[in-house]
């Protein structure tokens, strides 16, 4: 929304003590959720596209049909690969937390060179792919994940998106705190 320009008000949710409006918004209690007029949403996927079709400028999907799908898998992939290893590391043993930092850290390494091929992910334009990847790049401090020099141009990458006005913007008081 910061991305768009969309004036929006953030609210925290205690996801163990959700209120009974948050649950009529979502169903399943996951953030992030949306309520726009008389549209209420939920998962960051269906969010990220209503309000990139809603909002059309500036626009974060692609026009072309191909590079929309190529997009959409990347952030399927983003979502069943890496924020599950993210949920193991905040929410798993300590074994399940080491096998998924060396899962995550091996799965980005191995992705690297996309990374230096564009100013974004395989994009010289800022996209949803990128929306979806940097809430996982900035956590990695706080996860103990430090990626090894052949992953340099994924933290190169993670800067230009962390400079980015609407990335800073974004951020929650307790996101903020994450890079201390």
């Amino acid at each position: 929304m910061t991305e768009k320009g969309v004036a929006h008000e953030l609210e925290s949710v205690d996801l163990s003590d959700p209120s009974e409006d948050f649950i009529e918004i979502s169903p399943y209690q996951t953030v992030p959720a949306l309520a726009d007029r008389d549209l209420t949403l939920f998962g960051s996927r269906v969010i990220m596209e209503y309000l990139d079709e809603r909002f059309p400028h500036p626009p974060l999907m692609p026009v072309d049909p191909v590079a929309r799908a190529k997009d959409r898998l990347m952030i399927d992939r983003i979502d069943r690969d890496w924020s599950v290893r993210m949920e193991d590391i905040e929410l798993g043993s300590d074994k399940v937390a080491n096998r998924a930092r060396k899962e995550l850290t091996e799965s980005l390494t191995m992705l690297a060179p996309l990374f230096a091929q564009h100013s974004y992910f395989m994009s010289d334009e800022f996209s949803l792919v990128d929306c979806s990847m940097a809430p996982i790049l900035w956590r990695l401090k706080s996860m103990k994940i430090t990626l090894p020099p052949s992953a340099k141009s994924v933290m190169d990458y993670a800067e230009r998106i962390f400079d980015r006005d609407s990335f800073l913007d974004s951020l929650t008081e307790e996101e903020r705190e994450l890079d201390e």
